[in-house]
């Protein structure tokens, strides 16, 4: 007959068991966000250790780390199952745009840690798009991230966010060729800066206007193409008006409709003499609309 300590241990081990088999089976039915909340301290805390200013005109900032590397697997595999799902899986081409147009805890997460770190609301974005290049021929020819065709139909925009999702063995980088003061390592692929090559995990972030709200052509931008290996980045824009089913508010829709200030103070400052002194601000221009149109009688 077994001993009364032989059957406590036979009891003991085959809980043992039956937890480590409900954990398993947790864990097969886990979704990738509680796997990826599981494996990563998620927070939307930003840390000012890991972001730095690298440029004043244009204003361009890096924030090492920004993402984790199984952030940046996801989003890529995010981008995987969106292209196959429209266009099949056909990926011989050199360059791929791929839209994460979708209801997703984990994009939403990573779009509202962008919004901490750049002070600019998600309301004023379009979807990330997913960005993958493989080896490209040119040299030095440039390609630019901002299609201008894009931009008209869009409305002006206020910065661009570029996170790397891979690591690049050669090329990749971007230029800012009319960075001022001028230097080489901002505008050619061959010196570039080691500060401005494609990491998996960082994030460049630079603002296409000036704190004024005028446009800042030094922050016209260009990418060197990927000679060794294969980029994968994905692009964040973030635009000067809420945007309202993937369009982006124009002055001409909103003369249409209700004329209205954007801020509490627009009519004291009107009454100072802001209107004449900055009616880039108050008014707007064609890259920017302006805060006080109504106060300033523009509409």
């Amino acid at each position: 007959m077994p001993s009364h300590s032989f059957l406590l241990t036979l009891f003991l081990f085959s809980l043992i068991a039956s937890s480590a088999s409900r954990k398993k089976l947790r864990n097969n039915q886990e979704t990738p966000l509680q796997v990826l909340e599981r494996s990563v301290h998620y927070s939307n805390r930003i840390d000012p250790s890991r972001a730095v200013q690298i440029s004043w005109q244009p204003r361009v900032f890096l924030y090492r780390n920004f993402l984790s590397d199984k952030e940046c697997d996801y989003l890529i595999s995010s981008a995987y199952t969106v292209k196959e799902k429209s266009s099949g899986n056909d990926d011989h081409t050199q360059g791929v745009e791929i839209s994460l147009d979708l209801e997703d805890d984990i994009v939403a997460r990573i779009e509202e840690r962008l919004s901490v770190w750049t002070f600019l609301p998600k309301e004023n974005s379009k979807p990330l798009q997913v960005m993958h290049y493989k080896h490209e021929q040119g040299g030095h020819n440039l390609d630019y991230f901002t299609d201008k065709s894009k931009l008209e139909l869009s409305g002006p925009l206020m910065a661009t966010v570029v996170l790397y999702l891979s690591n690049t063995t050669q090329g990749g980088q971007i230029l800012f060729p009319e960075s001022m003061p001028k230097s080489s390592s901002w505008s050619n692929c061959r010196s570039s800066s080691e500060i401005l090559q494609p990491v998996k995990g960082n994030a460049i972030l630079f603002f296409s206007l000036h704190p004024s709200a005028s446009p800042d052509k030094s922050s016209i931008h260009a990418r060197c193409p990927v000679l060794k290996g294969e980029m994968w980045s994905a692009i964040k824009y973030f635009y000067t008006r809420s945007i309202s089913e993937g369009k982006v508010s124009t002055i001409a829709e909103s003369d249409g409709g209700e004329c209205t200030d954007e801020d509490d103070s627009c009519h004291a400052w009107a009454a100072l003499g802001e209107c004449q002194r900055n009616p880039v601000f108050m008014i707007g221009s064609p890259d920017y609309y302006g805060t006080c149109r109504k106060s300033c009688n523009a509409c």
